[in-house]
């Protein structure tokens, strides 16, 4: 119901500080169009696509493209979806926004604002795997609820190293992560060697935080952050 996933939008002050961030990472640069009167960009890994926004937006925000919008908001409110703001006419860019639990902003646009890259493999980026878009939670069967009828899957709650429920879609997934050490929307990633891959970023002077719940080990986990503020969890995995 909510289109086809394009981004996640964040409030970038410096750009070129953010993209110099990100491609050292191994993300890849996108080209973009001028849809925005402000700079933009974006970097992506083949699966996360992030926008870099110059101008003041909601932030992080997840962002759609839902062609033929004004019908599609009129067919979201008739499921009793409430937007905050909704900007349609022949003569601007059409777009809405929208509050979903625990604060998180919501994008509606009417056409992409960039064209990805065409990438042959899957990017290795130092950060390991892309996951999921993770949403700190108090009440995730309220979450669950609120996201499913949109167009998302849930899988069972897993319990270690944290309760977290993951809710898939074809091109983003969001997991609902029940913890207080979160205090904002993260980037999650994963590897089985996912020491290694701090210690290389340790080497190359990136400062990492152990601000995560504390059930992850800091010697496997833990948190970096961009320059604009967007934190990537790195985490452990199994396999």
């Amino acid at each position: 119901m909510l289109g086809r996933f394009l981004e996640i939008s964040v409030h970038t002050p410096a750009i070129q500080e953010s993209l110099e961030f990100y491609t050292a990472l191994g993300f890849e640069q996108a080209s973009v169009g001028e849809t925005w009167p402000y700079p933009y960009a974006v970097v992506t890994d083949g699966r996360l696509f992030l926008g870099l926004h110059g101008a003041v937006v909601r932030s992080p925000a997840l962002t759609f493209v839902l062609p033929r919008l004004a019908a599609g908001i009129e067919q979201l409110q008739a499921h009793g979806l409430a937007f905050d703001q909704q900007r349609l006419g022949n003569d601007v860019f059409n777009q809405a926004i929208f509050t979903a639990p625990e604060g998180q902003s919501v994008n509606l646009l009417e056409a992409r604002t960039f064209s990805p890259p065409a990438l042959e493999h899957q990017i290795a980026t130092t950060c390991g795997y892309f996951t999921e878009y993770a949403i700190p939670v108090r009440d995730a069967a309220a979450s669950r609820a609120f996201w499913e009828p949109l167009g998302f899957v849930a899988m069972d709650e897993e319990p270690l190293p944290f309760p977290r429920t993951s809710l898939t879609s074809d091109l983003i997934n969001i997991g609902l992560y029940r913890t207080r050490a979160l205090r904002q929307p993260v980037l999650a990633f994963e590897d089985s060697n996912m020491r290694e891959r701090l210690a290389s970023l340790r080497e190359r002077g990136l400062r990492l935080s152990d601000e995560m719940p504390d059930s992850l080990d800091e010697s496997t986990n833990a948190i970096l952050e961009a320059p604009e503020g967007t934190r990537l969890l790195l985490m452990q995995s199994e396999v």
